[in-house]
């Protein structure tokens, strides 16, 4: 009987991983170091002591910035629409998914300065921003640019459903935008291609999908600084790209309560940071490699379950 030589047995293919750009420097701590537990390729262990000290470079180089560049992030350049995109700017303005996601402020849509936005998320997916920069091309003319910013309504990423049981069901994306929207009662008459085994009296839906996924910030009017709401990756394959403007839905506040309507919780709970701060955290930090931290990840998806509940009696009335 032949011995194996267990230095030559065949190795676990490894899992398949992606890269995350982090920036580094801005509390909280703890938040990257869980990341970095959950989800990064290598033992957190054995690089936890590096993830620190590189926490803490970046934060004095953030220190440093702060007397150098104060002021930088305040009144953003931001100009009107060329021409060829105005058409376009009005078709999306009409459409259900803009009255819907911006139906709290008043809008416009301006060309913006994108490397001084501020900025309330700080990582994004390297691989994706790669098929961004891939889907756009270098040198895009404005229509392109803009359809870009305003992605039509479509799959952006595969979905697959399988039914998890009687009254279940699980829906699973790469896409970290995958979410679920709402339940919402249906007319028949708004069913297509759908066979009844009865009359159909109405039906309620449970809608998972993406976001509008519309570049769009918050602007403060005392300020002028504006904090990016939505649209980092697309953001940062422009900037790789070397675009330096581009299309952005702005609502501007005024007053706390306002904030609290549009802005993301991280934002509306510390405005003083965001907007006052002598130099926050900005768009062009992803490409500087002083604040910038490339991770291997393990790849993840996410999944959503939907189950409901029938319950059919009699009531007196």
């Amino acid at each position: 009987m032949q011995n194996l030589d267990t230095s030559t047995a065949i190795a676990k293919p490894e899992r398949p991983t992606h890269e995350e750009l982090w920036l580094l420097g801005q509390a909280p701590l703890q938040k990257y170091l869980d990341f970095a537990d959950d989800l990064c390729a290598e033992s957190p262990e054995a690089i936890r002591p590096a993830l620190i000290r590189e926490w803490g470079a970046a934060n004095l180089y953030y220190e440093e910035l702060a007397r150098t560049e104060a002021g930088v992030a305040d009144h953003l350049d931001c100009a009107a629409l060329p021409a060829a995109m105005l058409p376009l700017a009005e078709q999306v303005c009409a459409s259900s998914q803009y009255t819907r996601t911006f139906n709290s402020l008043p809008t416009r849509i301006a060309m913006v300065e994108l490397g001084r936005m501020v900025v309330c998320q700080n990582h994004v997916t390297r691989s994706f921003v790669d098929e961004l920069k891939a889907q756009l091309g270098p040198n895009p003319d404005p229509a392109a640019l803009f359809r870009f910013c305003f992605p039509p309504d479509e799959v952006r990423a595969p979905v697959h459903i399988r039914e998890a049981g009687s009254k279940r069901f699980v829906f699973r994306s790469e896409s970290t935008d995958f979410r679920f929207h709402e339940p919402v009662l249906l007319r028949p008459d708004q069913l297509n291609d759908y066979r009844a085994s009865g009359t159909v009296a109405g039906v309620v839906g449970l809608v998972v999908g993406y976001s509008a996924n519309i570049l769009n910030a918050v602007c403060d009017d005392d300020s002028g600084r504006l904090v990016l709401n939505n649209g980092y990756h697309r953001t940062c394959a422009l900037l790789e790209l070397g675009i330096t403007h581009a299309p952005c839905v702005i609502q501007t506040v005024s007053s706390r309560d306002e904030l609290d309507l549009v802005a993301k919780s991280i934002v509306a709970t510390d405005p003083g940071y965001f907007f006052n701060a002598p130099r926050p955290p900005l768009m062009r930090d992803f490409a500087d490699p002083r604040i910038r931290k490339v991770l291997r990840i393990k790849r993840i998806a996410r999944m959503i379950e939907v189950s409901y509940d029938v319950r059919d009696y009699f009531i007196e009335e």
